[in-house]
């Protein structure tokens, strides 16, 4: 097939290499490029950050007229609409088959051939089949799946609850507490994700608990490396001056703790995070209040 990829930071290099080494042909796309090849594209691969998917989808409008296939791979939900990302592609470009590829995975490590396994979601499963059977190799295996608010929701706030533990490490909190937040945070994650109607064992899958296992653990983590510098002193506008790329989870927590607010779930990691990164709170303020709650039983009945 010919395939566009959408963008030419780490993450669209290392799919295009995926997508090239599956035999098909790859068109890499960057900005300030004209956006015309798409055309020729049976399918795309969206791969710039949450803040930028609008406006290149908006650049296909006049050039996608039936329907198409876009692999939307950013994890983040949208400022001010709080619309995760397949419905932003159903807002702008109707006409398009949106899917979102998640999971645990650094570009870093694709590149090189190490085993990856992530998760391809669709409204239809036999479209996230066809095209995980399209794109997989033996060190790169896509898992099908149709849930995809859930598969959305889990790339999204993983990044939020790896800033906390960051934080968390940053301080010097030891690894009992990153541990507990965690598990902590994925309860939070889970009691989202029900809340608006996602599947609960999609969230125990590669784009819940797999991706928030790697990214609340490691420095090649953006997230975790920011809230690393938070835990540190460092000021936010520092820790992002030094991140390598975008920190999606910082842009995110602010849409995620509103989101939570509407939707009347608990969330009190997350709501750490935001008074941190959004609120100027200093991490030892949240780092007591979350000590200071009261102990309840740890699985809630209803």
């Amino acid at each position: 097939m010919r395939i566009s990829v959408l963008g030419a930071g780490a993450w669209g290099q290392a799919l295009a290499h995926v997508a090239r080494s599956a035999g098909h042909e790859v068109h890499v796309w960057s900005r300030g490029m004209p956006l015309e090849p798409v055309e020729e594209a049976q399918g795309a691969i969206l791969a710039v950050p949450a803040r930028g998917v609008r406006e290149v989808l908006s650049g296909l409008k006049s050039i996608v007229t039936n329907r198409f296939d876009i692999i939307i791979t950013a994890k983040g939900i949208e400022q001010g609409t709080g619309l995760f990302m397949n419905e932003v592609a159903a807002d702008v470009l109707p006409q398009a088959e949106a899917l979102v590829l998640s999971g645990p995975s650094f570009a870093a490590d694709v590149m090189k051939g190490l085993p990856t396994a992530v998760v391809l979601a669709a409204l239809k499963l036999a479209e996230a089949q066809r095209w995980a059977e399209a794109l997989s190799l033996p060190q790169f295996r896509i898992y099908a799946s149709d849930d995809v608010k859930g598969v959305e929701i889990g790339g999204a706030l993983k990044n939020v609850l790896a800033i906390a533990c960051g934080i968390s490490d940053g301080r010097g909190l030891g690894d009992s507490a990153r541990a507990a937040l965690t598990t902590r945070g994925f309860a939070e994650l889970t009691r989202f994700a029900a809340k608006l109607g996602a599947t609960p064992e999609t969230l125990m899958g590669l784009s819940g608990l797999g991706d928030l296992l790697l990214t609340c653990s490691s420095r090649q983590s953006r997230n975790y490396s920011f809230g690393l510098a938070l835990g540190e002193g460092k000021s936010v506008a520092q820790a992002l001056a030094q991140a390598r790329g975008v920190v999606e989870g910082a842009s995110t927590v602010r849409i995620a703790q509103a989101l939570a607010r509407r939707h009347g779930v608990d969330m009190p990691i997350v709501d750490a995070v935001h008074a941190i990164v959004d609120e100027g709170k200093s991490p030892e303020q949240e780092i007591a209040r979350l000590l200071s709650r009261p102990l309840r039983p740890e699985i809630r009945q209803g």
